[in-house]
């Protein structure tokens, strides 16, 4: 008669131990579940906070079209004021060369041409310089296409300048606003999650940080 009481007992006891066992798994998902929003919502307010610090920052677009438009404006719209001086006076230097070299070829050209012409030119590059006069005309020669070359490559000196310019604002935004600085750290994290089936995994995720 006792095993029987005791087979009963067991039978009235069990459902409530499965329902214990179910009241329990459901509390966990629940706090995988909370853990879940607590971890995205921390994401989500790093992402907003990141948003609010790139919106201080000029558009590298818009940097890129105003130093094409003007040279040293993207740099001004950075906020790299130094270099607009570099900038110019690059820009000056490289055309007063320019300049000078141009006017040798002028010169060079002209007496070249006059003094291949027996004589009789009608002068249709100039005067021949004063300094000039009696050279060789091979030498003339020499010199007009060292300085015709000269004065051609310093043009395209100037174009790389202002490529450069260009390039420089560019980049410049883009990374403006990444934290390069020596207080940067790094934290791991691996947390519990749910995956987009509904079951329940593992994330690992690593986010930058100033101390």
């Amino acid at each position: 008669m006792k095993p029987n009481r005791f087979i009963i007992l067991i039978i009235l006891l069990l459902p409530l131990e499965l329902i214990a066992q179910v009241q329990l798994i459901e509390k966990d998902y629940t706090l995988l579940e909370n853990r879940f929003i607590d971890e995205y919502g921390y994401i989500e307010t790093e992402i907003s906070d990141t948003l609010d610090e790139n919106s201080k920052f000029p558009s590298p677009k818009s940097v890129l079209f105003k130093s094409m438009m003007i040279p040293g404006w993207g740099q001004i719209e950075n906020g790299q004021y130094w270099k607009v001086p570099i900038i110019y006076g690059m820009f000056v230097g490289v055309g007063f060369y320019a300049n000078y070299l141009n006017n040798q070829y002028q010169d060079y050209r002209a007496a070249y041409y006059n003094q291949t012409q027996d004589g009789e030119s009608d002068f249709k590059f100039g005067q021949t310089p004063e300094r000039l006069e009696g050279i060789n005309v091979n030498q003339l020669q020499s010199v007009r296409d060292n300085f015709h070359n000269q004065r051609d490559f310093s043009f395209v000196i100037m174009g790389l300048a202002y490529g450069l310019n260009i390039v420089d604002a560019y980049v410049y935004a883009h990374m403006r606003s990444f934290d390069v600085s020596d207080d940067l750290s790094a934290r791991t994290s691996v947390a519990p999650a749910i995956l987009t089936e509904g079951s329940p995994g593992i994330r690992v995720s690593l986010t930058l940080y100033s101390r």
